[in-house]
């Protein structure tokens, strides 16, 4: 793996490397601007980018202003993560057709790579994906799906230059500063970008950029910039060791929480990190075919608890227990770690406005 000192590109130099992307075959992958939020979509040219967009995010909040900015990457994260470029919320897992001889027949669909180059990923998404690939590539059995999508990404990282009101990502460990999993990383300054490489084939695509060398004012700004993001975080997770929130099943916070919980699963849903899913069969009126079909599923429903003829988790506040303690606890007796990488979607698009930090908190005696 090649990682490189970085280099400076001028803002109207990034549609080269758009252009290098798309000349060894990616699909381009980036941040744009829609229905009021920002979401990675097809992106053509840099034209598309969310340039001098913003957002304020509080818990129940989400909201984009434009400035007078020249950066398109001045903004901490939007509802979707780049979760469902490797974890896609419905696919068909397999289908089933009867032939004329009347046996049935089972295709598994073509699982063949597609290359796409995701432009503009943040730190908390980076560590998320590396846990998604612990639970699909790294256990018992391979994803072959998540495995071919995996292959394919080209990933584009930017260190935040901005952090929301909901962000604690240094809590966790995983921001804002980019460390790892990138194949190009960019800091964006006001004049331009500072560029290096993280992988072979980043280094061969910055070998053929028009770069300048980095002026050591400007290395000295990208490392003020991130600080600064580390240092405006308003929110602190306290630490939560194995097995203290398992022990802290009956604490009285469990109950207030669950009054104010709707159960609606949006936490799970924009959560990079999540990966509960159930599986069903569409069958054709005709009866002679049927797709299997996987999709995101929340543990916040009621048919995720349901188990051969009973509900293990009938009550709001047994469902967001089964949520918090394995995301921030149980979780790290399974992967290591914890399942929370301080983005904090959970907040800002709960629409009962619950401050997931200050619950862990409390529930923990810290808060």
């Amino acid at each position: 793996m090649s990682h490189t000192a970085p280099a400076f590109l001028a803002r109207e130099d990034l549609n080269r490397l758009l252009q290098l992307l798309q000349g060894q075959g990616y699909r381009l992958c980036g941040p744009q601007v829609r229905d009021g939020t920002i979401v990675y979509d097809h992106l053509a040219d840099t034209a598309a980018l969310p340039r001098g967009w913003r957002d304020t995010q509080q818990p129940g909040h989400y909201r984009l202003q434009q400035h007078d900015s020249p950066r398109y990457f001045d903004w901490a994260n939007g509802p979707q993560a780049i979760k469902p470029l490797t974890f896609p919320a419905r696919e068909v897992l397999w289908e089933a057709r009867r032939r004329e001889s009347g046996e049935l027949e089972f295709i598994v669909p073509d699982q063949a790579l597609e290359k796409v180059a995701v432009i503009g990923v943040k730190a908390c998404d980076l560590a998320a994906l590396a846990l998604q690939d612990q639970h699909f590539l790294q256990a018992e059995y391979q994803d072959p799906g998540y495995l071919a999508r995996r292959k394919g990404l080209f990933l584009v990282g930017v260190n935040c230059s901005r952090a929301a009101a909901t962000c604690f990502c240094v809590s966790t460990g995983d921001g804002p500063a980019i460390e790892q999993g990138y194949d190009l990383l960019l800091d964006e300054l006001e004049e331009g970008f500072l560029i290096r490489s993280g992988s072979d084939s980043g280094a061969v695509l910055l070998a053929e950029l028009p770069l300048e060398a980095a002026l050591p004012g400007q290395i000295d700004a990208a490392e003020q910039q991130v600080q600064q993001v580390a240092r405006s975080q308003q929110r602190r997770l306290m630490p939560v060791s194995p097995g203290s929130l398992m022990q802290q099943r009956q604490h009285p916070q469990w109950d207030d929480v669950a009054d104010r919980c709707l159960a609606c699963g949006n936490c799970t849903q924009v959560c990079p990190t999540c990966f509960c899913h159930h599986q069903q069969d569409l069958l054709q009126l005709s009866g002679e075919a049927s797709e299997h079909q996987r999709e995101w599923d929340s543990c916040f429903s009621e048919s995720h608890g349901q188990l051969a003829g009973f509900q293990v988790r009938s009550t709001v506040k047994q469902r967001y227990q089964q949520w918090m303690t394995h995301k921030l606890d149980s979780w790290q007796e399974q992967y290591g770690r914890s399942g929370c990488t301080g983005c904090g979607r959970c907040m800002s698009w709960c629409p009962a406005a619950i401050d997931f930090v200050e619950e862990a908190n409390k529930i923990t005696g810290d808060g």
